[in-house]
């Protein structure tokens, strides 16, 4: 199982908060660095502000030097697929060819509304998600002259430049949708990512999604499927207790939804997890301060799983 490190900075955080996670993170031997891609802060203040997601990765690309970056997820209401086709190359090219692109349909209507971006209906989000997703692998993909006539965008011979570092930066695509979400995936992801959820759930999903490939005539192997849980590993109970208080959870409630407990309880689920397919994890990591928390899991953690 590999683990990476997933964060939220719109709850609160500046680029040296990040840079300081990302390195902790590189030097540790996690996986990746993942950030989410929001614009207004969930149940706080989020001082000192959002910050842009690509802009940020644009700056850990230079900032760090082996570590994968990524997005969990770009919201394709925030940016024209041409536009983010460009931004991911550029990011991936500074990086040295280390950017994956988690994309979405975007969800939170009230950080539209504060911010003047439109927000449809759910429907016209998954269409225009599913017409980014075609703009952006077929801009990268493409010798030049590629062409796009669709609902929502209309691309016209475009040369498809830049072109990433990698062949094709990884695309990951996740969610809960019962039909469209597993189709998106079967059709353009190298990644499945389940956001929070039990076993339960990830085994009936992982199910739609590998009938999914069937269904287009693909390889489910082909994908890489994952799940993303929220952290809080303690060496003892009263380390795990603290760690739920700093981040405003109870460490009972996180046993059952999240990634907690002690490192022994924490190696267990993630076996458990791994038994029904899951191949990565993002410890969504929310007290950016608490670097101790990654050298545990990197010690205690990382060598049994």
């Amino acid at each position: 199982m590999e683990l990476r490190v997933f964060t939220e900075p719109q709850q609160g955080a500046t680029y040296d908060d990040l840079l300081a996670v990302a390195l902790e993170a590189e030097r540790l031997g996690f996986g990746a660095f993942f950030r989410s891609d929001h614009y207004l802060g969930m149940g706080t203040d989020g001082l000192p502000g959002p910050s842009d997601a690509w802009i940020t990765l644009a700056g850990l690309a230079r900032d760090t030097s082996t570590i994968r970056l990524g997005t969990l997820m770009t919201s394709a209401t925030f940016r024209l697929p041409g536009p983010l086709a460009i931004s991911v190359a550029n990011v991936d090219q500074m990086s040295g060819g280390r950017v994956e692109l988690g994309i979405g349909a975007g969800w939170f209507a009230e950080e539209h509304t504060k911010y003047g971006i439109p927000f449809p209906s759910t429907a016209e989000r998954f269409d225009r998600l599913e017409e980014q997703l075609a703009i952006i692998t077929g801009l990268w993909a493409t010798e030049g002259g590629f062409t796009h006539e669709g609902a929502h965008y209309r691309v016209t011979d475009s040369p498809g430049l830049p072109k990433p570092a990698q062949a094709k930066p990884p695309v990951l695509i996740g969610g809960l949708g019962k039909r469209r979400t597993p189709a998106l995936a079967a059709a353009y992801a190298d990644e499945f990512n389940l956001p929070f959820v039990d076993e339960e759930t990830t085994t009936a999903q992982l199910a739609r999604v590998r009938a999914a490939c069937e269904a287009a005539d693909r390889d489910s192997d082909d994908l890489v499927y994952s799940n993303a849980l929220v952290l809080c590993v303690g060496a003892d109970e009263a380390e795990v207790e603290r760690r739920a208080k700093a981040i405003g959870r109870d460490k009972d409630e996180l046993r059952t939804n999240g990634l907690a407990g002690t490192p022994d309880e924490v190696v267990d689920k993630i076996g458990r997890y791994a038994a029904l397919g899951s191949e990565r994890l993002y410890l969504q990591v929310l007290d950016l301060t608490d670097l101790d928390h990654l050298r545990l899991v990197a010690a205690a953690v990382m060598p049994h799983v």
